[in-house]
């Protein structure tokens, strides 16, 4: 579906991330994988696309500040001339009860989530307006939008990245840019594996399908959102949730 196509995936050294990369490259897309700390990691996915035939280029980059998020839309342009396809994954978190969360917690979670998709959409629609086409999907949260105890600051993040969403592919349509939102529930991750036998039997009580997702899943969604097969899709928050989320 992506053949020729030229996408960039922020955070894409593991989890959701590292998935949707290699499932864009799978659909033909030459694939900038971007990565903060994790190098090897990224490293790693790279040589995964490059051996099943694919493009891929590494790209270092803290999107929270304004002038790297700037370097890996210019890294891309540079390698292979266009971007048509930005992926905002990039994410952190720092949980904690509102009560007892540092300033810093909320601040840091806001600028990586929030801000540093703000930087990254930005910088790659100054490209995209040129060529007058565009696709851009945001990995936002099903906390952004029903919220969960002890997430306030990611919650907070996920739910201004679906505004954000919204207005800017009101602002993005009249030049054939495609914005949307991906609202994943809770996905099989480094994340997820962590949590207790407990906690995970309450959150698959909730779930109807009564299963955690695969980050494949959501990459497949980001690859129909990427393709001109959602030429007219614009604005749209899709779940991604087992039907955690119905309205």
């Amino acid at each position: 579906m992506l053949k020729g196509k030229v996408a960039l995936v922020t955070g894409a050294s593991r989890g959701i991330g590292k998935s949707v990369a290699l499932a864009l490259a799978k659909e033909g897309a030459m694939v900038a994988v971007n990565y903060y700390k994790d190098e090897k990691g990224a490293e790693t996915v790279a040589r995964e696309i490059v051996k099943k035939g694919g493009q891929a280029l590494v790209v270092q980059g803290n999107v929270s500040i304004k002038e790297e998020a700037k370097k890996l839309i210019d890294a891309t342009v540079e390698h292979w001339g266009r971007i048509d396809i930005l992926v905002n994954n990039a994410g952190i978190t720092k949980d904690g009860l509102l009560l007892k969360m540092k300033e810093e917690d909320f601040d840091s979670v806001l600028a990586t989530n929030l801000k540093g998709t703000f930087h990254c959409l930005q910088e790659a629609s100054k490209v995209m307006l040129k060529q007058r086409a565009g696709k851009i999907i945001n990995i936002s949260s099903v906390v952004g939008v029903i919220g969960n105890m002890g997430q306030t600051n990611y919650a907070a993040a996920k739910a201004g990245v679906i505004g954000l969403t919204k207005s800017a592919a009101k602002e993005l349509a009249i030049r054939g840019i495609t914005v949307n939102a991906i609202a994943p529930g809770f996905i099989e991750t480094d994340m997820t594996e962590t949590l207790s036998d407990k906690i995970k039997d309450q959150l698959l009580s909730n779930i109807p399908l009564r299963r955690l997702g695969k980050p494949e899943e959501v990459a497949n969604l980001v690859c129909f959102l990427a393709s001109q097969r959602a030429d007219y899709i614009t604005g749209q928050v899709l779940h991604v949730d087992g039907g955690l989320v119905m309205a």
